[in-house]
């Protein structure tokens, strides 16, 4: 992995649909945070599999934001891309928009940042393709991802 010349976030950008059923909301038909939490890492591990193509694992929720309550019957559109590679980590960003069948509104209800980090055969971290930034909104997202990573190195 490590001589590969690079990939672009678009290589590794996901989608994902889910709907939201009773068996993943509270006795008043709200989703468990639990249950868009895991959603979203597996939006963030399709979109850093793509790019390390390898095995990966979850090292970290650095941040999660819920805006909006999302109710039974409503679908769940997550959209995942890397920010950044670093080594053997990435930071992959995930939104999650709730859109409403019957009018197709949507709305953003969360917003997370999830570390993962590729593995070798060996189930040890293994290198990375670098990230290829194509325009000022890639190197933009790199270097706020880098200015995360740092501070989160600084809190161990």
């Amino acid at each position: 992995m490590s001589g590969e010349a690079g990939r672009s976030a678009r290589d590794s950008m996901v989608e994902m649909t889910e709907i939201v059923l009773p068996e993943d909301s509270n006795p008043r038909g709200a989703i468990f945070g639990g249950r868009v939490m895991a959603l979203v890492d597996k939006c963030a591990a399709i979109a850093a599999h793509r790019h390390a193509r390898s095995d990966v694992t979850t090292v970290s929720f650095d941040s999660v934001e819920f805006r909006h309550t999302v109710r039974v019957g409503t679908i769940l559109i997550l959209h995942g891309r890397l920010n950044a590679a670093f080594g053997s980590s990435m930071e992959i960003e995930v939104e999650v928009l709730a859109e409403d069948p019957n009018t197709g509104a949507r709305t953003r209800t969360t917003h997370a940042l999830v570390t993962m980090v590729a593995l070798g055969p060996d189930g040890r971290p293994a290198k990375v393709p670098p990230l290829l930034a194509l325009d000022d909104e890639d190197r933009r997202r790199a270097r706020e991802a880098a200015g995360r990573r740092a501070r989160r190195l600084a809190e161990r």
